[in-house]
């Protein structure tokens, strides 16, 4: 789940433009290339129509989401399997709720603080993102229960608690850890699914919690600015994770050695890509809030919250690389290029 301050929205009536598909003035006759026109128009509205759901959804920070499920199932020392993929697909449309759910429920903000919304703008209405909340809550226990018991078992509080920081937690004191217990559940998801138990995962998801909770509390100044000491006490928490990346060959609780993927945490180059893949998770989250730190306006506090979301995967990669899953490593590592890709077009945040 990504972190993002409240935002609401309240419809605008916008004025179409004139173009091509409305036809010429009776005045002119027939004109050629009407119909072609016609298609151009059309083509301009599914346009328009894809991307205010792209912006709604937040679908760039959907590659931040794999890496959960991925990095659970590598504590179990298995491979991943066909219930590791449910894990995901379940896990992609609980993200995608909590999106929908999440602008449905800050209307009345955006609309102050965050216009340019869909649901603020009149782009997409206020029921439509209410059913696509709800329609993907249900895809996603549905995916997860196919994944098998254990698997629903964990993403049923998920869900709930995707709901529950939506509608009521958000702007209390328990916003930050509510977003934290998300995040840890969803990488245990992936574990429950791809081995039946959430033990081994329990340090990976702790790990990733904690810097879920380091970010969210960052995006609490995200529309107004802050203390400099929240993004420092997140730049902290950020050196001392990637430190604990580097200094474990296996966190404590993780697969048992008799499993190959686990004792292959102990080749060199499963250490060298751990190190690398910890130095990459600091360099993306740690600029960012430095900046943020020195100098905590909107703006660079906005980028200090994109750095950190964009920072999950390399987090996710290196905890994969931690428990020796080392293909799961490098193919979660291989989202992050897609993911700063498609942010320079939709906002993560």
């Amino acid at each position: 789940m990504t972190p993002r301050p409240p935002g609401p929205d309240q419809p605008t009536t916008t004025s179409r433009p004139q173009g091509p598909s409305q036809g010429p003035s009776p005045s002119q006759g027939p004109r050629a290339g009407t119909t072609s026109g016609a298609g151009a128009g059309d083509g301009a509205r599914a346009r328009a129509w894809a991307r205010a759901w792209a912006e709604l959804l937040r679908l760039p920070a959907l590659f931040t989401v794999p890496g959960d499920a991925l990095a659970g199932a590598a504590t179990t020392g298995n491979r991943p399997h066909p219930r590791t993929l449910l894990a995901i697909a379940s896990s992609l449309c609980l993200y995608e709720a909590g999106m929908a759910l999440n602008d449905w429920a800050d209307q009345a903000e955006d609309a102050l603080e965050r216009p340019h919304r869909p649901l603020p703008s009149g782009r997409i209405r206020p029921p439509a993102a209410l059913v696509a909340a709800g329609a993907l809550t249900a895809a996603g226990l549905a995916l997860a229960a196919r994944a098998g018991r254990p698997a629903l078992a964990v993403a049923a509080p998920l869900a709930a608690t995707v709901w529950a920081y939506d509608l009521a937690l958000k702007r209390t004191p328990a916003g930050p850890a509510a977003m934290a217990t998300a995040r840890g559940l969803d990488l245990l998801l992936g574990a429950t699914a791809t081995g039946g138990s959430a033990r081994p995962a329990l340090p990976s998801a702790l790990t990733l919690a904690t810097h879920t909770l380091a970010v969210t509390t960052v995006s609490r100044g995200e529309t107004r600015g802050g203390s400099p000491l929240v993004p420092l006490a997140a730049l902290a928490t950020t050196g001392t994770l990637a430190w604990t990346l580097t200094r474990t060959p296996q966190a404590p609780g993780t697969a048992p050695s008799r499993y190959s993927a686990a004792a292959s945490s102990r080749h060199p180059a499963a250490d060298t890509l751990r190190t690398a893949l910890a130095a990459a998770f600091v360099a993306t989250s740690g600029r960012p809030l430095l900046h943020a730190a020195l100098n905590p306006s909107p703006p660079l506090t906005q980028r200090a919250v994109g750095g950190g979301i964009r920072a999950m995967i390399p987090l996710q990669a290196a905890l994969a690389a931690r428990s020796g899953a080392l293909a799961s490593a490098l193919l979660t590592a291989a989202l992050a290029p897609a993911a700063r890709r498609f942010a320079r077009k939709v906002s993560v945040t």
